[in-house]
């Protein structure tokens, strides 16, 4: 069985807190090895973020750090910096999320790490990027989603603006920063050169704006919140039902005259106001409160059986306990285990890249510093510790 895509990949991950660890979560998904550089004294903040800990271990930290090893150096110190350069010489990629002058202070610009490794990877996941006029600006994810235009668009009409339920100031950066590793590991193999990736998680979230972006472009009409409805499909939302909240996804028009043969609403199916979404977009006022009466009258287990024998994309608007128990997502291996040498056996959620052969173990989040030793002897011989 294959370890994985990233297999022999050697990754120093600098980074605390969300987005940098996830990046590099889902690298180690994919095989390659994470050795995460911690502070001695305190190492990832996110050890300390509650309100859940584990036999004293953050719920936090370990459902984001699984599968690395934890090596405490204190890039404060000169010493401790020299241990790190050479660690350098044998990795393929270091990723960082420090902000530009802080980078400048530990001496680990791309410059001075491309004198240990010509053919280094260097990724620095900021908040808005190494240049430009918020450069040093502190960020987090709900500063992100704020300024991206994001919670503008998020939650109901007329309502106070809404952070997301999920994190994607965070998550973006993440998702779209392994892409990039991984891009720029294939170039590479390639060419033999090395990359300096600056990446934003402005930017990042700016990218996701799509189709609003262009409909601004286009019209010249700022969109606001529409709750969980569609600027350009209706109906395409969260209806309440006698006991639990579903949605209907009519995105393609067959599926129109589908849902009303189920409503029993063969009439509104013809009504020229309806029958076409660009009609229904024109008359959603209309049409909505019709749907919604209809929904009321049963529950919501019963709609979503007729709805699904009729293949109308229907689903239940889940709870995270009715998610992690779905049969599809425990069928797909969303849900694993690990055993952590403190906290026992401990769910977590599994890697979504499903690859023919490849191994999909899991290794526990570390102790801090747990690796430390093992780690450097293995780099740098038995002189570590006395290395300057």
């Amino acid at each position: 069985m294959k370890k994985g895509l990233l297999s022999g990949t050697i990754i120093l991950d600098l980074t605390q807190m969300l987005s940098g660890p996830y990046t590099s979560l889902l690298l180690a998904d994919l095989g390659a090895r994470i050795i995460k550089i911690e502070d001695p004294a305190k190492g990832d903040r996110i050890r300390g973020m509650g309100p859940h800990f584990n036999h004293g271990e953050s719920a936090y930290f370990l459902n984001i750090n699984r599968s690395k090893e934890s090596v405490c150096i204190d890039l404060r110190q000169e010493k401790d910096r020299e241990i790190f350069y050479r660690l350098v010489k044998k990795a393929d990629v270091v990723l960082d999320n420090f902000r530009p002058r802080v980078l400048k202070k530990l001496g680990l610009e791309y410059e001075t790490l491309k004198q240990c490794n010509q053919s280094i990877i260097h990724l620095s996941l900021s908040a808005y990027g190494q240049s430009g006029p918020y450069r040093e600006a502190p960020a987090f994810d709900l500063t992100l989603q704020a300024i991206s235009g994001a919670m503008s668009v998020t939650g109901e009409p007329g309502r106070d603006p809404v952070r997301m339920g999920l994190p994607m100031g965070d998550l973006a950066g993440g998702t779209v920063a392994a892409m990039a590793i991984s891009a720029a590991l294939y170039h590479r193999e390639k060419t033999g050169e090395g990359s300096r990736i600056d990446l934003s998680l402005m930017d990042c979230m700016v990218s996701l704006l799509t189709y609003m972006a262009g409909y601004y472009w286009h019209s010249g009409v700022i969109p606001g919140p529409i709750g969980s409805g569609h600027q350009s499909v209706v109906p395409y939302q969260a209806f309440r039902t006698k006991t639990i909240h579903i949605i209907i996804a009519v995105f393609v028009e067959k599926f129109w005259q589908a849902l009303c043969d189920v409503l029993d609403l063969s009439g509104i199916a013809e009504d020229p106001r309806f029958n076409s979404n660009l009609q229904r977009l024109k008359h959603k006022d209309v049409l909505i409160p019709i749907l919604q009466d209809r929904f009321l009258e049963k529950s919501g287990e019963e709609w979503l059986e007729k709805l699904t024998e009729a293949e109308v994309p229907s689903a239940p608007v889940n709870t995270l306990d009715r998610v992690l128990s779905d049969p599809q997502v425990l069928h797909r291996g969303m849900v694993a285990e690990v055993e952590h040498s403190k906290c026992g056996e401990l769910k977590i959620l599994g890697n979504p890249v499903i690859v023919e052969g490849m191994d999909r173990s899991y290794q526990p989040a570390p102790l801090l510093g747990e690796h430390t030793e093992d780690v450097l002897r293995e780099f740098l011989g038995d002189d570590w510790k006395s290395s300057d």
